[in-house]
């Protein structure tokens, strides 16, 4: 496992890309999806990547009680400014849920969910999350294109 401060940067580097692509595109686009079935917003997305920070670090890795609605985060919409104020307190909530961080112990809180061998730790459930971060990065790209292209159909 590398080191936390290693882990970050890499957790770092994709919700910058991320807020930088919320951050160019508005409030007005960033709630937006493509009209492309299963599509969803950046706003969206973001939110759905806190929401994995939060229940994966905080309830699989550091042991908080979190209640997640993960439905709930694919239909928010909000203004760019208090999405990114939120990133910044997730981020935050993250160093602080990785600072008793033990990678090859068992999880301190029960994963909802079965994902073979990446529940079976801290830093197999810290893999997830940067996953998810890193997949959803380059859908926002993606999607950031989609949007403002020419050819564009918004949904």
């Amino acid at each position: 496992m590398i080191s936390v401060e290693d882990y970050l940067f890499y957790v770092d580097e994709a919700l910058d890309g991320m807020v930088a692509i919320v951050t160019e595109l508005g409030d007005d686009l960033a709630n937006r999806r493509p009209a492309l079935p299963g599509a969803n917003s950046p706003y969206a997305v973001l939110t759905h990547c806190l929401g994995v920070m939060e229940y994966w670090a905080g309830q699989v890795v550091a042991g908080r009680r979190i209640t997640r609605d993960r439905d709930a985060e694919f239909r928010a919409a909000g203004t760019v400014a208090d999405l990114v104020d939120r990133t910044r307190r997730a981020r935050q909530q993250l160093e602080m849920d990785l600072a008793e961080l033990e990678p090859f112990a068992a999880p301190r809180g029960a994963p909802s969910e079965d994902l073979g061998a990446l529940t079976r730790t801290q830093g197999g459930a810290l893999i997830h999350v940067y996953e998810e971060l890193a997949q959803h990065r380059g859908q926002l790209e993606v999607t950031r294109d989609v949007l403002l292209g020419p050819w564009v159909k918004l949904a």
